[in-house]
């Protein structure tokens, strides 16, 4: 099964990815439905999640959507690791446990099967060659398409190709965050395994909402979850998104399609998580953009 193109993030339904603390926050339920819509009707095909976004609310507003709207050809992906009840100690890769967890999973999303069933996260207590067995016995079973792993660095791709060979990587990956371009795209490309990241816009760094000198607007990123992003709050980066910015301006397009279209043409595909259903128009227009490799190039400079 070959996976690659735009991929529905739905991370923040019911939360803020799996962060116990914003369980049964996030975007509301009638949002996500309306996100849900406005993905399937441009012909987004892939919605992305995991067992433990918003506490299962993710899977489970997904699993209604599927009950109601019937769509015929929806790929999904799942994830395994963190918690879903914010319980401290129940997360890991145990092959018991990952068992256990998928059957949630299916569950909440309605479904036999899932397409695509990431390991959300490297495990220290459980060598990868459980997690990698245990995932091909569900497969083997016809639970799962497919397998692959989210958040492993090169040696940890090197370790799990010892035990076999995961269909996909799903990483961190934009004009913010290449380290990935070193050693980790290119170990994909010479094995033949996808490359799909998430935050292909950095928490909406590169969409030009937050401003040098200026409070974040309320409701974003860096107003919820932050961690992972304060690092940007920097002279040099906001320099390098005015540049963004003016090229954008001169090709007559949006900052962040053009940010999201730079990461099309690096990777396999992307995942984008908008929060509101008009927050996708940008994602689609970055389908209709073609970069050239000289594009690709200078624009990566900016951020160099």
């Amino acid at each position: 099964m070959t996976f690659g193109g735009i991929a529905l993030g739905c991370g923040n339904f019911g939360g803020v990815g799996s962060a116990p603390e914003f369980f049964g926050r996030g975007i509301p339920e009638d949002e996500a439905f309306a996100i849900m819509d406005r993905a399937w009707a441009e012909g987004i095909r892939w919605f992305d999640t995991g067992d433990a976004y918003g506490g299962g609310r993710s899977e489970s507003w997904i699993g209604k959507w599927r009950a109601d709207r019937g769509p015929e050809g929806l790929l999904l992906t799942t994830k395994v690791f963190h918690s879903t009840a914010g319980t401290s100690g129940d997360t890991g890769l145990a092959p018991d446990r990952i068992r256990r967890q998928l059957e949630s999973s299916l569950e909440r999303l309605g479904v036999d099967r899932v397409d695509l069933y990431l390991a959300h996260a490297p495990d220290p207590e459980t060598t990868l060659g459980e997690t990698i067995a245990a995932f091909e016995a569900l497969r083997s079973e016809g639970l799962v398409g497919t397998w692959g792993l989210s958040n492993y660095d090169l040696a940890g791709l090197e370790e799990a190709m010892q035990h076999g060979r995961p269909s996909l990587v799903q990483n961190s990956f934009s004009l913010l965050d290449r380290d990935d371009e070193r050693d980790v795209i290119p170990f994909c490309r010479a094995n033949a395994i996808a490359y799909v990241p998430h935050g292909p816009l950095s928490g909406g760094w590169l969409t030009g909402k937050y401003r040098r000198g200026e409070a974040y607007p309320a409701g974003s990123r860096m107003t919820q979850r932050p961690g992972p992003y304060e690092r940007l709050a920097d002279d040099a980066v906001f320099d390098a998104l005015g540049r963004l910015r003016e090229e954008a301006d001169a090709l007559g397009v949006d900052m962040a399609a053009l940010a999201f279209a730079w990461v099309l043409e690096s990777a396999d595909g992307a995942v984008c998580g908008p929060n509101r259903a008009d927050q996708l128009d940008p994602v689609l227009a970055a389908r209709g953009l073609r970069l050239t490799a000289d594009d690709v190039e200078r624009i990566g400079r900016f951020f160099t």
